[in-house]
């Protein structure tokens, strides 16, 4: 996300590449395994500056890996209506509600985000400890807020896909232990609103420390900012709100806070955000994201190269996984032919798109195909050597490239405010935030009083294919007090997805028929025991019986 050494990593047009060097911390072999590991001498750590930003860009690193935002979060994303996975990787029962726990993308996805907690707490407890005795360095101070921000962003991943209002997560602070953590299992917490009040307030921790985005030079952007933890603290409380409605007014505050006292706003176009050019990065629409740098420094997420065509056409390396459904497509077509929206997001056999400086149209000849590509992510494979302008990465075996991709941005944080507001009777507010963004992207306002229904409609189509969790949008609805996104919930849960099969898949004028995805044929009826996931069982056997699995499985 960001340099951490001159020597090591050389910044290119004011972004910030997120640092690979994990330094003295490994992974975790046993049950939450928090204490350092490696063979750096941590008695004499945290003695500089430099010493603290590496301990902070190894958190980061973690989070922005394959196994989180380069593509394993994304996997689960398959038992809502929106992608299928071109390529299958044998994870089908995480599309058809078969959780066992065991898949890869929920069990390495699992303990790296509590490496990421117990890195987190480390630099926490030694920082606290020096700040006792000596006053702590500006970069210093800082650092302590990146680590109270990344505790509690990775504690929030934990908690909403594992926790309930009956069971909540483990989670341990080592700052409460006097004299240094002594290696005990966390407590898995009694609800998880205890672990979502845990996160706020180390959000609130990291907002006392961490300077505005503003006041970051350009070596530095990239870095957690007041902004993101207040974002994060917004939708902290908008999953809350599933077990307690009235935290809606939490959302509404906080989401009115990031727009009058930090400026953050849409960015112009809709287009910009996906840019793979550097004046584009910083826009007021930012919040939070996975910068990325490409070229030889292969900084950011993997998941751009990771939905691009199988081998890319012959040109680049591309995964071919995880393709736009027809039923998201669809959606999108709501708002007309060719909206902007649209044909930013998805492309479609015959469309046109720029792809190694050539003007193509679109076809596919991935492995499992469902007639589309995801389009938000392309713009850096426009170039003619997108390798030598530095806008992909030039191991395609890795392959990220400069884009910003979103994790949080403004967008999110108005359709989280609309939602608030619906659920809280005021409509007519519900409708400015959303005719807000319809406009942005040259669409129609709505015709009436914004529904929940048009709410349902502007977060699918806004969002896709970003790491905004439109499953666990689904499966929060499900339990909404509200009956009209409680039905459409229900009725994307218990769908199939639909894709396109072309009887010439290299044709791009080629006719097609409609069916449902192979691979998804055994989609169970989605159950409320199903909001979470299952702990794998040997998660539970290392903590020796003091995790419990969660009801129903």
């Amino acid at each position: 996300m960001f340099k951490s050494n001159k020597k090591k990593y050389k910044m290119k047009k004011h972004i910030a590449i997120l640092c690979m060097s994990l330094l003295a911390f490994s992974s975790c072999s046993d049950f939450l395994d928090v204490q350092p590991e490696g063979d750096a001498p941590t008695d004499n750590y945290f003695l500089n500056d430099q010493q603290a930003i590496d301990a902070i860009d190894a958190l980061y690193a973690h989070l922005q890996q394959e196994g989180c935002y380069g593509r394993e979060l994304f996997w689960e994303q398959g038992a809502a209506n929106d992608i299928v996975w071109g390529r299958t990787r044998g994870y089908n029962t995480l599309a058809t509600f078969e959780y066992t726990g065991e898949e890869s993308p929920l069990r390495d996805t699992f303990e790296r985000i509590y490496v990421v907690m117990a890195r987190a707490n480390y630099v926490i407890q030694e920082l606290l400890e020096k700040e006792a005795t000596t006053a702590l360095t500006e970069i210093e101070n800082r650092s302590l807020g990146e680590a109270y921000f990344c505790r509690a962003w990775s504690h929030f991943l934990i908690a909403y896909r594992y926790g309930t209002d009956e069971q909540g997560v483990p989670f341990v602070r080592y700052e409460d232990f006097e004299g240094g953590y002594d290696n005990s299992i966390p407590p898995q917490r009694a609800t998880v609103m205890e672990n979502y009040q845990l996160i706020i307030d180390d959000m609130e921790e990291a907002i006392a420390r961490l300077p505005r985005f503003e006041e970051y030079d350009a070596d530095n952007r990239g870095r957690a900012h007041q902004a993101a933890a207040i974002a994060f603290q917004a939708k902290t409380y908008a999953y809350w709100a599933t077990w307690d409605e009235s935290k809606w007014d939490n959302v509404i505050e906080l989401v009115t806070r990031l727009e009058t006292e930090y400026g953050r706003d849409l960015a112009p176009t809709f287009d910009e955000l996906f840019s793979s050019d550097f004046a584009n990065y910083w826009t007021a629409e930012y919040l939070w994201t996975i910068p990325g740098n490409g070229g030889t420094q292969m900084g950011g997420s993997e998941f751009p190269g990771v939905i691009l065509e199988n081998q890319g056409w012959g040109k680049y390396n591309g995964w071919g996984q995880m393709k736009p459904t027809l039923d998201i497509y669809e959606e999108m077509l709501k708002d007309g032919e060719g909206n902007d929206r649209l044909v930013r997001s998805i492309l479609e056999y015959n469309q046109e798109f720029q792809f190694f400086g050539e003007t193509r149209r679109f076809y596919s000849q991935s492995d499992l195909e469902a007639g589309f590509q995801i389009n938000k992510y392309m713009d850096p494979f426009k170039y003619a050597d997108p390798i030598a302008a530095g806008t992909v990465s030039s191991n395609g075996d890795w392959p990220t490239v400069r884009v910003n991709l979103p994790i949080i941005r403004f967008a999110e944080m108005l359709l989280f405010r609309a939602e608030a507001y619906l659920m809280t009777g005021r409509a007519a507010e519900a409708t400015s935030d959303i005719n807000r963004i319809r406009l942005r992207s040259n669409l129609e306002p709505l015709s009436g009083t914004a529904t929940m229904a048009d709410l349902y409609h502007e977060r699918r189509c806004e969002l896709a294919f970003e790491f905004t969790d439109h499953l666990f949008d689904l499966k929060r609805w499900h339990r909404s007090s509200n009956a009209e996104i409680k039905e459409l919930a229900e009725k994307e849960l218990n769908a199939r997805p639909r894709v396109r099969y072309y009887e010439d898949r290299t044709d791009p004028e080629s006719a097609y028929t409609v069916g449902y995805y192979e691979d998804y044929t055994n989609k169970r009826t989605y159950q409320d025991y199903m909001m979470v996931f299952p702990y794998a069982d040997e998660e539970i056997t290392k903590a020796n019986g003091q995790l419990k699995q969660n009801k129903g499985y």
